[in-house]
């Protein structure tokens, strides 16, 4: 016992050890641990736009696909009218999205619809994010041109600034245009 007490001047003195984590620690622990948490859900948020973003790029390739499989060979090419509803009936749309009665929906629960104009369709896909607008605008190169929200239609590539000036609504339509 000669480590915990000691002889003081003829009398047995009791040294004290501190045990534990004082008040000032435990705070910095706690904001060391925020401060990781954020980091993570920062990553995963990060991480979960850009799925929507490719998933996004699947569905409107799929959908074109789809169209142009439906409409080979006609004489009268795509014609003028809502092909929405032609396509859920063939099931010619991606799985991801989800049916509405006669109506498509995306995964902010914005419409898609597709409509012909003689030799060109266009495909409408509402509510899209502003981070995912502008990585779907400056990414897709394969269409005859893309208009977002009220702009005009602008032919492909698309800079990722331009893309950026068009999608400043936090909830953005664009319409894709193909032969």
């Amino acid at each position: 016992m000669t480590s915990i007490c000691q002889r003081a001047a003829g009398r047995l003195v009791r040294r004290h050890f501190q045990r534990g984590a004082s008040l000032l620690e435990g705070i910095a622990y706690l904001g060391i641990a925020a401060i990781v948490i954020l980091g993570a859900v920062s990553l995963l948020t990060s991480a979960f736009g850009s799925a929507n973003t490719n998933r996004s790029h699947g569905e409107l390739t799929s959908i074109r696909t789809g169209v142009k499989k439906l409409f080979m060979g006609q004489a009268d090419g795509y014609g003028t009218a809502d092909l929405t509803e032609t396509l859920i009936k063939a099931k010619a749309y991606p799985s991801s999205l989800f049916v509405s009665g006669t109506t498509l929906k995306n995964s902010w629960n914005g419409a898609v619809t597709v409509g012909g104009s003689n030799n060109t369709f266009k495909i409408t896909y509402g509510a899209v994010p502003k981070d995912v607008c502008v990585s779907m605008v400056s990414g897709g190169n394969d269409w005859t041109s893309v208009k977002v929200n009220t702009g005009a239609d602008t032919p492909l590539p698309i800079t990722p600034a331009a893309a950026a000036v068009s999608c400043s609504e936090a909830s953005n339509t664009i319409v894709w245009t193909a032969t």
